[in-house]
């Protein structure tokens, strides 16, 4: 009877492969991320392009990397799936931090763009632009961080967020832009995003506002919901704010589906596709 062969494997090379472990930002340890490695990748070879999946509240990043792991497997796409814990800062119970992009002297925008460049420095990958997705509270960060960012994306989508920012100069931050370059120390580059395909996708049924509309909270501020009560039309909304300025969006409703994240991932994966199909950004 045949010795059964054993494979030799280096644990690094193991576990940085596929469906990998976490790991802890080098830029703040407080953050960490997780990857799916295609394998496209070839560290000799044609460097592979990047999508960003955010998390929300639940931080469910690696539920959306396995999500997607066939389709990057499909397309030879690198996923990035970060993690910003809750409970950063003072307070223990905190949950929204980051979706807010800035939080006391942390910024998590530059903490994203700071996860991909450690990627690139591992793998082949392409990270001057990338694809970047995030439903609820990643939706919320996902267009904050656009219109810090245009420049470094290659599409966007922004799934059911229940908080927008409108692209609106009267209205004050967070609601609008009003006090936006103060806060980040630059204005809104809301011209370079007409060049960047943006999607927003939402359930048909995403209704419920128990969330979504809760005076005092402190992801709560007046006029959060002068657009719509239920994340359906406030993202409706944000389609025709975005269109007034010449920002062109592929708009998805999901017949049936609530909100829930991985319900609405087939236009999701459908528009990132025909995102990478097209012109290399």
């Amino acid at each position: 009877m045949a010795e059964a062969l054993h494979v030799v494997r280096h644990p690094t090379g193991f576990y940085s492969a596929g469906a990998t472990t976490v790991f802890a930002s080098r830029y703040d340890q407080r953050l960490s991320y997780c990857l799916y490695v295609p394998s496209a990748h070839d560290p000799g070879g044609e460097p592979l392009p990047l999508a960003v999946l955010q998390h929300g509240t639940g931080r469910r990043g690696p539920q959306y990397r396995d999500a997607f792991a066939g389709w990057a497997e499909k397309h030879g796409c690198l996923l990035l799936a970060p993690l910003f814990p809750a409970g950063i800062g003072d307070d223990p119970d905190d949950l929204h931090n980051f979706k807010f992009v800035r939080y006391g002297d942390l910024r998590f925008d530059l903490a994203l763009l700071a996860m991909v460049e450690e990627v690139g420095a591992r793998f082949n990958v392409r990270t001057g632009r990338f694809l970047l997705y995030g439903f609820s509270g990643g939706g919320q960060f996902a267009h904050r961080f656009a219109y810090l960012h245009p420049d470094r994306l290659r599409g966007l989508s922004i799934g059911a967020p229940g908080r927008i920012t409108y692209i609106d100069p009267e209205r004050p931050w967070w609601i609008g832009l009003r006090g936006f370059e103060e806060r980040f120390g630059r204005a809104a580059r809301v011209a370079e995003l007409r060049g960047v395909p943006v999607q927003m996708v939402v359930g048909g049924a995403d209704v419920e506002t128990w969330e979504i509309n809760n005076p005092g909270g402190s992801n709560w501020m007046d006029g959060a919901d002068a657009y719509g009560l239920t994340r359906v039309e406030r993202l409706a909304a944000l389609r025709d704010n975005f269109e007034a300025h010449g920002i062109g969006v592929r708009f998805d409703v999901v017949p049936g589906v609530g909100h829930e994240p991985l319900h609405v991932l087939d236009p999701v994966k459908d528009f990132l596709a025909s995102v990478l199909s097209g012109p290399r950004g």
